[in-house]
């Protein structure tokens, strides 16, 4: 099933009604923007997630990062040139982050054999605690400790507000944002379809 089946099915009809009156309401936002232009690219659940893909044509430069995780190691933009990348912002008491932790962990098993990088951002956490969450929600990739360190912040700044939290960024292999879940993820299978569309893409 891809993403944009998945979440036709399942906004509801109240959900829809809704929809029309947010979009006819908010002229500035670029997601609004898209749906009346028919541009299919971005789409609402019920449940309030959002998902947008970016066109090729739209995208704007490359994120540049570079950050240490829980375990001490630097990662950096350059270390994962020419792969796509899953950039998931959490932090260790925000619910929705709890929730979606093990479907996020489903998507990165699902694409580990592929050129695929995902890398959390904690945006509040000290490294113990960013440690305990991996243990205690089995997820296995590294996150990148943003708490203390305002480059890191400013690197991400540009894409996504590092308040609206939990959001996913997936970077095309140019290091550019193709696509971008705001809120809990509802099913892995939405990401590991961003995911594979960027990987279908030439380099």
């Amino acid at each position: 099933m891809n993403t944009r089946t998945f979440l036709t099915r399942a906004a509801s009809v109240t959900a829809a009604a809704v929809l029309a009156l947010t979009l006819g309401a908010c002229s500035s936002d670029p997601l609004a923007d898209q749906y009346r232009e028919g541009s299919n690219k971005g789409f609402i659940g019920a449940d309030g997630l959002q998902v947008v893909e970016i066109a090729e044509r739209d995208r704007t430069d490359p994120v540049v990062f570079s950050g240490v995780t829980e375990t001490g190691e630097t990662v950096t933009s350059d270390d994962v040139a020419g792969e796509v990348v899953v950039v998931n912002f959490w932090y260790a008491a925000c619910g929705p982050c709890i929730v979606e932790a093990p479907r996020l962990e489903e998507a990165y098993q699902a694409v580990a054999d592929e050129p695929v990088r995902f890398l959390g951002v904690n945006t509040y956490d000290q490294a113990a605690t960013v440690a305990a969450f991996g243990r205690d929600n089995g997820v296995t990739y590294p996150s990148l400790l943003a708490v203390d360190d305002s480059e890191l912040k400013l690197a991400f700044a540009t894409a996504t507000p590092l308040s609206a939290t939990p959001t996913t960024l997936v970077l095309d292999k140019q290091g550019r944002v193709a696509a971008r879940i705001v809120g809990e993820l509802s099913e892995p299978s939405i990401l590991t379809t961003l995911v594979r569309d960027a990987l279908a893409e030439s380099s």
